[in-house]
Order: C-alpha cells, then structure tokens, then sequence
C-alpha cells in the first residue's frame, strides 16, 4: 500500500493512503524541531488485520531516519510497538 506524505498545518504531517476523498489509513505526527511526535495511527475497519499499521509505522520510520529525526511515541500503537520490538531503537528519544 502506497501512503502519501501530507502536511496538514503548521508543523501537522501525516503518511496517508486515500481513495474517493476517503482516508482509509494514516499516522500523524507533530514535528518538534528533530523529533517527530507520533499522535494517531487510522486504518480504516475494512483494512483492519492486514499489517497495514505496521506498514504506516515502518514508512515513518523511514522517514525519520532519511531526515535524522527521532520519534516520541504517543499514539498507543506506536507506543506499544517501540516496546516489543528493538527495530525502532535507533529512533528512540
């Protein structure tokens, strides 16, 4: 699945997938100088147990480290995500 890069206010972004106008999955971050603040993750119900928000996470992930960002987890998935796995260590704040 292909997420698009979407900034949606002063410092706002997201990685989105639409189709129709409709979001049918994101994550969204505040970005804090070098640290992005990772706020919400959405799949939509149709998409749900397909890895889709493990694909969101690891594409933002990716992002970060292209840029040398670090991420601070707030959204519960993300949150739990950095703690059962040491593949986003390298992002850690």
């Amino acid at each position: 699945m292909e997420f698009k890069f979407t900034e949606l206010g002063h410092d706002h972004f997201a990685f989105r997938n639409e189709k129709s106008g409709d979001t049918l999955a994101e994550i969204t971050w505040t970005q804090m100088a070098d640290v992005m603040v990772v706020e919400h993750t959405f799949v939509d119900p149709s998409l749900r147990g397909q890895g889709i928000a493990k694909q969101l996470l690891d594409r933002t992930a990716d992002y970060a480290r292209e840029n040398q960002y670090r991420i601070e987890p707030v959204c519960s998935y993300v949150v739990t995500a950095f703690e059962r796995s040491n593949e986003y260590d390298d992002l850690k704040v």
